[in-house]
């Protein structure tokens, strides 16, 4: 049984879009591929679009229970987006079951033009990152965005700087977040302090520890520490202790 939505505006690209079969025969550029799913771009009329193929939902009884990866995928990308938290469009989307098993699915989003991955600009020491204005603008924003997410009960589980997309209007979008779900109770304090271990296991290396310490308070909506920040900070520069 296969379930697939194409987004109004898009309905002049039914053609290509407009159904899994289409889908799945889509040719384009790959991107990445890996044993459950692979990434192409294609353009049409001058526009890029990612598609993201699923072939698998993982080994054993995960093909019959939980939220297939896809499904998490473009459900957690318009969560974003009705929280009012920047993230790439999803033109398309949807999936088929064999019997109870999950058998196939797909999402397409349309591209972030001149974007590019903070963990790019990290890695190639990008002259931005020694701006502080620059530096303070993009903080604000991740850190309202982060804050957002988590009064919501919601776990990123992979903010990492490659996640995270700048375009040159100095405007933070989040993508890919297969992963991401909500918790409660002790579960959900260890997710958040793993979201923010993600963001400053590379910030410790390009952002100052005034940075940093800023970008906490910005997250908390605090002018100074309290007790249960400085705890919190301490867990979050332990987190990947050992791991590195």
């Amino acid at each position: 049984m296969a379930s697939w939505t194409l987004a109004p505006d898009y309905a002049w690209l039914a053609a290509d879009f407009g159904s899994l079969e289409a889908v799945f025969a889509l040719e384009g550029e790959r991107l990445t591929r890996d044993p459950l799913s692979e990434v192409i771009r294609i353009e049409r009329e001058g526009v890029s679009y990612y598609v993201k193929r699923y072939t698998g939902a993982g080994k054993h009884m995960r093909r019959f229970f939980g939220r297939p990866r896809i499904k998490a995928e473009w459900q957690n990308l318009k969560q974003f987006a009705k929280w009012g938290i920047p993230t790439a469009e999803v033109v398309a989307w949807g999936l088929e079951r064999k019997g109870l098993a999950f058998g196939r699915g797909a999402m397409i989003t349309r591209e972030l033009p001149r974007t590019e991955d903070l963990s790019a600009l990290a890695d190639r020491n990008d002259p931005r990152l020694a701006d502080r204005a620059w530096v303070d603008h993009i903080s604000r924003q991740l850190a309202r965005h982060t804050r957002v997410m988590h009064n919501h009960h919601f776990a990123h589980n992979d903010l990492k700087w490659r996640n995270l997309l700048v375009d040159d209007q100095a405007t933070v979008f989040f993508i890919d977040c297969p992963t991401g779900d909500f918790w409660r109770g002790f579960m959900l304090r260890h997710r958040l302090i793993k979201d923010l271990a993600c963001l400053d296991k590379v910030a410790k290396y390009h952002l100052s520890a005034t940075q940093r310490l800023r970008f906490y308070l910005q997250y908390r909506g605090h002018t100074r520490l309290n007790a249960r920040d400085k705890r919190r900070i301490r867990q979050v520069v332990s987190f990947f202790e050992g791991r590195e």
